[in-house]
């Protein structure tokens, strides 16, 4: 597999490149930046891999496949034109500014008949695994109560608005998590912070969804806490399982550590970082289960070559930017709001 990457930002450098370079049977075409600063972070953090102007010229350079990582505000119009010249294409997430947009994306790539994917890693953190593991297991019984929060202390991160607000960048993650485990929304309940009126974007969000299921997700993030939440705690008929601070592997690729450096050390989380299992006077840890950012790209190669689906298919991500306008637009009514049937369904449209 031949990929080529655009933007050479924060996502870009240290979220893609690293995967992207460590996986095996396959080739790091170049990157599409024209900032000088980052060509040269390009030359020193991956020696020989080239840098473009454009998309075109990447494209002529022979790639399978190509990967957005750029702001949302100008990111579903380099999907597009990836689109266009054939190729498939990644978009990081948020997937797109509303639900509309995110349509005519995946409009796009149909009538195009190439393949569009949306890179959802933490799918494969390794507490979201443990959680995935214990509730298809049966252990904890009947979820009744899922809690899902991203919590930290990070003012630098207040007015950054390159992901259009806490609520559609991270929140992406989250709703994204709480479908996968329990399926489509019926209604949703919102808060939105803004500590800086100024500012048209969000630094944190308390959500609420009401799966069709049954089951209640609350779901928090937040850039200004200082003592964060459990990251997990779902609780269920027979016991509860909670888990504290955050899967490793961004705190690895943040110091320039990939899964190629790393080997099977990658996403294997210390044994102190366990989480919990509760039920009564019953408390035992949990082993979590190893995380694995670099299974988006293992599997969407074997998509690419016809041998299995695609790692996320881009009606999940539709799914979830519904729900984050439905969560928008509680905020700003200031009430609850429900959903159609298939409003937060991957599978369907409505």
């Amino acid at each position: 597999m031949r990929i080529g990457l655009v933007g050479y930002g924060h996502g870009g450098r240290f979220f893609h490149a690293p995967l992207i370079s460590s996986l095996p049977a396959a080739t790091f075409v170049g990157v599409v930046t024209r900032s000088a600063s980052r060509r040269q972070l390009l030359a020193t953090d991956h020696p020989g891999v080239p840098a473009f102007d454009s998309i075109g010229q990447l494209v002529e350079a022979g790639i399978d496949v190509l990967v957005v990582s750029t702001p949302l505000k100008g990111r579903p119009a380099l999907v597009l034109d990836g689109i266009e010249h054939g190729v498939a294409v990644v978009s990081d997430k948020p997937f797109a500014a509303d639900a509309q947009q995110a349509q005519t994306l995946i409009t796009m790539a149909e009538r195009q008949g190439v393949l569009l994917s949306v890179y959802q890693n933490r799918r494969w953190d390794s507490d979201f695994l443990t959680v995935r593991k214990l509730i298809e297991s049966g252990a904890l019984g009947q979820v009744r109560h899922f809690e899902s929060r991203i919590e930290r202390y990070a003012p630098q991160a207040v007015n950054v608005a390159s992901g259009g607000g806490y609520l559609r960048d991270l929140g992406s993650h989250l709703v994204d998590q709480a479908l996968l485990l329990f399926g489509p929304v019926a209604q949703v309940y919102a808060e939105l912070d803004n500590r800086d009126p100024s500012q048209a974007f969000d630094n944190g969000f308390f959500v609420s969804l009401t799966h069709a299921s049954g089951v209640i997700s609350h779901l928090t993030g937040n850039c200004l806490q200082n003592t964060p939440g459990p990251r997990f705690r779902v609780t269920g008929t027979q016991g509860c399982y909670s888990v504290e601070g955050l899967d490793g592997q961004e705190a690895l690729a943040l110091t320039g550590l990939s899964p190629q450096t790393e080997g099977d050390r990658w996403g294997v989380e210390e044994h102190r970082r366990w989480g919990w299992f509760e039920h009564g006077e019953e408390r035992e840890r949990v082993p979590s289960e190893r995380g694995g950012w670099n299974q988006f790209y293992l599997q969407l190669q074997r998509a690419l070559q016809g041998a299995g689906p695609l790692p996320v298919d881009p009606r999940d991500a539709l799914a979830t930017t519904r729900v984050l306008d439905a969560a928008r637009l509680s905020f700003e009514q200031q009430q609850v709001v429900r959903l159609s049937p298939f409003a937060s369904h991957g599978t369907k449209s409505e």
